[in-house]
């Protein structure tokens, strides 16, 4: 399975498991799936029938409100069974809204509480250092989350230390839970503040895989620094009457016709030589 393929059976997912469970964040889910996509397919290193290799690459979902599509990626990369993404945000369920590594194999830190995810990355990162290992962090943090003053200590300590196996990627869809990023604390000049700060820095579509790719093999490379990765997305990205809304932050798709056209546009654009996982295979 390439990445193209693997994010169209994240979004699909992502769909399932919102709609199913009236769960929220869809929107932050779907902006994130081509850079998890990627990750996944392309880059890190892991073994999904040892979850705990030490020689693992670490990602961590600092935005965890988008927990629902690193749970799909999981379970398409073989973590557990994808049958388990039908438990979300259910009663009693592992998996929660925001993201947890409660008994969920392959979640390296629950996170959810923002600006949290990403210090703990540093610790990962500078532990390896430590260690001399050589495996990346790779840590994934959203625009809105930006507005902690804990993100600006972590970059700050991470330039420091000159963490350079540190590799954030910040999933820049402009819109945060109440309104757009501008109106409420304006970024930018964002990529000279993180130069500022210390970091190598990379600009890229967070939706076109190959500048994804160039954008990691490049990061893994740097020398010195940690790099952070502004990747521009879009929210909701992939269903077109929730993309750049707001709304989609905490709505699900409700029977009827939001799910049904929901779903119509998912399965007209689906890759060629891929499976839908909820659609039954019948013998001729």
């Amino acid at each position: 399975m390439n990445s193209e393929q693997l994010a169209w059976r994240i979004r699909r997912h992502v769909l399932e498991m919102t709609h199913k469970s009236h769960g929220s964040h869809i929107g932050s889910a779907l902006s994130v799936t081509d850079i998890l996509a990627v990750l996944y397919c392309d880059i890190a290193k892991f073994d999904s029938n040892d979850p705990h290799m030490p020689d693992r690459d670490r990602i961590v979902l600092s935005k965890g409100h988008g927990g629902a599509a690193m749970y799909a990626v999981l379970a398409e990369c073989g973590f557990f069974s994808i049958t388990e993404l039908l438990n979300h945000y259910s009663d009693g369920s592992y998996f929660s809204g925001h993201i947890s590594h409660l008994n969920i194999p392959g979640v390296e830190f629950s996170t959810g509480s923002l600006g949290h995810g990403f210090p703990v990355s540093v610790g990962m990162a500078m532990a390896a250092k430590r260690d001399s290992q050589a495996h990346h962090v790779f840590a994934i943090c959203g625009d809105g989350e930006c507005d902690e003053g804990s993100v600006w200590e972590t970059a700050l300590t991470a330039a420091a230390f000159h963490l350079d196996n540190l590799i954030l990627t910040i999933d820049f869809n402009g819109l945060q839970c109440l309104g757009a990023c501008e109106q409420i604390i304006d970024l930018e000049p964002f990529e000279q503040k993180w130069q500022a700060f210390g970091w190598n820095t990379i600009v890229c579509n967070g939706h076109d895989h190959e500048q994804l790719k160039k954008a990691y093999l490049s990061a893994e490379k740097n020398i010195g620094k940690p790099t952070a990765i502004i990747a521009r997305t879009v929210k909701g990205k992939g269903i077109s009457f929730m993309e750049n809304q707001v709304l989609w932050h905490f709505r699900f798709p409700h029977d009827g016709e939001e799910y049904d056209n929901a779903l119509s546009e998912l399965k007209s654009c689906k890759p060629i030589d891929i499976s839908d996982p909820y659609e039954l295979e019948v013998e001729p």
